[in-house]
């Protein structure tokens, strides 16, 4: 019988938001952020396991990524292969991680942000540090396993990691609401910081940063803010000021060369190539004239950008200028963040490392267990056969008077005699005096005769002095923190003498880079723009010589001063600046660069209908007009603003800017609409507005028709337009009020 549907009445908000408090935590939990105790994020600690589980150990042959990362997305990870292979490729990426812990084979990317090959073509398998430091004793329980998405395979749910490779080789991760970023550190340094709180466990953030100095960037540096990060560290928030490392060598000739041998860690990427182009960008502009030449020499051995100077260049100086103005300077956003006892946490330095020893201890205590068990196990065994050896010849005696194993079993372990045939009633009465275990009569049965030579008996003695040696100092691990903590300490020791190595980022205090910007010669230019919106800068010189041809092919033609701004108002009401020394400055014949490049303007969605000098409108008054007859007059004053884009005006619905001109209160204004209406009135009489004011009617339009053309003239002084193929004096129309209907033209 089949039950009826139900259908569950509730509020939508309260359904939209616990699934989205769903999808925020899953995000959350099981994908952005690593975990505090082994410093993972899901994708990494399955890839790294699914490898261990292929058997692709550091002393094995390479395997095709390809391989890797469809098994691992077919066990354990059902979110597309790019995310698989790409945390891969960072896990092999030495300019990226503190210790890589992937060994990549092939293209696995560069420091200048190419990307590494497709997966079919990269080769992999893990190092000896993730071999010995990560995924050593799976086998001994230390760990709980849970299942994957199909629940077809079992995985870890956290690898028993030795170092805390939170600090390491820190962590960034964008989740729903929250991001982390937590910066690599020096292995030696975290392993005597680890140390450090162990042997006392109140010791402060402040004592720690004796043995943890700072981030220790793999890309090296200069962190220049020294005296904040403690509270950075006390925290785990902030923001860590790092610079590129630059070199000055001498040339021939008493020349000079700057030479960057190390870049911030935020560079790596394209922010090489950003940073070349900002160099560039300085020289075009005419910033500095102290760079002749620059190059990028960096190879398989390192960073090396050179840029060569010209003679008795102010190297300091140009030093600072690229500190402030390219991002040789540049600010690491720290905020270690990661998923601790199930739930997102902002952890401090200390609150890490805390995390981390208790999960070393939680391993070992497992560990030990695991092998005191195994080593119990092994005790009894061979306290059995031992006991087995003394009285071998009883034994054998059973064994062969059994008509069955569970017979000669049932004897061992409990004493029963019935079924058995004895050679006397002594052999008898002995074997109902045995007690064996299960365990050990099991070993008894299944025991060799070779086992019964003299060296082989020794050889089981000698071997259960040691057993009960072992259990001893496993006792003695898991009842004595300190016994532990030894264990513990001897690990790191072992990974420090190894794989530590020194430190790379150098920390300091270092003053705010101070530059004294070249003053540049102010002079007078000409802005041309054509109709296609391509814009420069010319000489006056060079204007005057070409001024026939420049008036004609140009739509707009403005002088300025080149240290000044230029207004663009659109037919969107909108005003952007754009400063001139953003234009291009050369010939006449040069094509310059489209005006969308150099400020807000958009071609695509706007249309210009004025450009003007900002200094030159600065006292003088503006015409508004739009296409549905609204007029207004604004001081331009009110344009003087900082903004690269503001509202010049408010429109109507469906109205849009015909014109913006400068006026004088003498002047008469002339607007002609669509369909041959003409209207004449002075300057005088439109008012004054703010900019944010829609303005006042010009002109009574006639239906579906719309302002097209505003004149201005001087009173006494002829003016003549053509309109179609009639010549029209402007001074001769009739002089009206503003908000009349108009003549139409016949």
């Amino acid at each position: 019988m089949s039950s009826e549907p139900q259908i569950i009445r509730t509020e939508y908000s309260d359904v939209m938001k616990k699934s989205y408090i769903d999808y925020a935590m899953s995000v959350i939990i099981s994908r952005a952020l690593p975990d505090v105790r082994d410093g993972l994020k899901p994708v990494q600690r399955r890839t790294l396991y699914d490898m261990h589980e292929l058997g692709i150990r550091y002393d094995k042959p390479y395997r095709k990524c390809a391989r890797i990362v469809g098994d691992t997305m077919g066990k354990y990870h059902p979110h597309g292969d790019s995310s698989i292979y790409e945390a891969l490729v960072v896990m092999a990426q030495d300019f990226k991680k503190g210790m890589i812990l992937v060994d990549g084979h092939g293209n696995f990317g560069s420091i200048e942000g190419d990307g590494a090959a497709a997966m079919r073509y990269t080769e992999a398998r893990l190092t000896k540090f993730t071999q010995e430091a990560y995924l050593a004793d799976l086998d001994k329980d230390v760990i709980d396993f849970g299942p994957n998405f199909d629940e077809t395979e079992k995985e870890p749910l956290v690898l028993p990691v030795r170092v805390p490779n939170l600090l390491i080789n820190g962590a960034e991760g964008i989740a729903v609401g929250m991001a982390t970023s937590i910066p690599t550190h020096n292995l030696a340094e975290v392993v005597d910081a680890v140390k450090a709180y162990m042997k006392n466990d109140e010791i402060s953030t402040r004592q720690l940063m004796k043995y943890i100095k700072g981030p220790d960037f793999p890309t090296g540096g200069i962190v220049v803010n020294k005296d904040e990060l403690p509270e950075i560290y006390e925290s785990g928030q902030g923001k860590i000021k790092l610079r590129g490392k630059v070199e000055v060598e001498e040339l021939k000739g008493g020349k000079k060369q700057l030479v960057i041998t190390e870049i911030p860690y935020t560079m790596i990427g394209s922010g090489i190539g950003k940073f070349l182009n900002d160099v560039a960008n300085l020289v075009e502009t005419k910033k500095t004239t102290d760079i002749v030449d620059i190059s990028n020499q960096s190879s398989k051995e390192g960073i090396r950008i050179v840029l060569e100077l010209k003679k008795g260049a102010d190297v300091e100086n140009l030093k600072n200028m690229l500190y402030k103005k390219t991002r040789l300077e540049d600010t690491f956003g720290v905020n270690m963040l990661a998923v601790a006892n199930g739930r997102p946490e902002t952890l401090g330095l200390k609150e890490i490392i805390e995390h981390h020893v208790d999960f070393q201890f939680e391993l070992m205590t497992r560990k030990y267990k695991t092998l005191l068990a195994k080593e119990l196990e092994k005790k009894e065994i061979q306290e059995g056969l031992i006991k087995a050896c003394d009285v071998i010849d009883l034994i054998i005696e059973i064994l062969r008077g059994s008509k069955s194993v569970k017979d000669a079993r049932e004897c061992l372990v409990n004493g029963i005699t019935e079924n058995i045939h004895f050679k006397s009633n002594i052999s008898r009465k002995m074997a109902s005096l045995l007690r064996f275990t299960q365990r050990q009569a099991t070993a008894i049965l299944e025991m060799r005769l070779y086992k019964l030579i003299g060296l082989e008996i020794e050889a089981l003695q000698k071997e259960h002095e040691t057993t009960l040696k072992n259990i001893a100092n496993y006792e003695d691990i898991l009842n004595h923190y300190d016994s532990m903590a030894n264990v513990i300490i001897e690990e790191l020791d072992a990974f420090k003498k190894e794989y530590g190595r020194k430190r790379r980022t150098v920390i300091e205090n270092a003053e705010e880079a101070v530059f004294e910007e070249k003053k540049i010669e102010e002079q007078e230019v000409v802005f041309l723009m054509d109709r296609f919106g391509y814009a420069k800068t010319v000489d006056v010189s060079v204007y005057e010589r070409n001024k026939e041809a420049a008036d004609s092919e140009n739509k707009y033609v403005v002088h300025c001063l080149n240290t000044g701004r230029l207004c663009i108002f659109t037919d969107s009401g909108k005003m952007h600046q754009v400063k001139v020394l953003d234009l291009p400055y050369g010939k006449f014949r040069d094509k310059g660069a489209p005006i969308d490049n150099v400020s807000n303007y958009s071609s695509a969605q706007e249309q210009i209908v004025m450009v003007c000098d900002a200094e030159q409108m600065r006292f003088a008054k503006l015409l508004f007009a739009t296409r549905q007859g609204m007029i207004k007059r604004v001081e331009g004053a009110e344009f003087q603003v900082a903004k690269r884009t503001i509202a010049a005006t408010k429109l109507q619905d469906e109205d849009s800017l015909l014109d913006v001109q400068v006026v004088t209160e003498n002047q008469h204004i002339v607007l002609r609409t669509k369909g041959g209406y003409f209207l004449r009135f002075t300057a005088a009489d439109v008012p004054e507005k703010k900019k944010s004011a829609i303005g006042v009617r010009g002109i009574k339009l006639q239906k579906k028709d719309e302002l097209e053309e505003v004149y201005l003239f001087e009173e006494g002084r002829e003016t003549k337009i053509m309109y179609g193929e009639k010549e029209i004096s402007l001074n001769r129309l009739k002089l009206a009020k503003r908000d009349g209907a108009g003549t139409k033209s016949r």
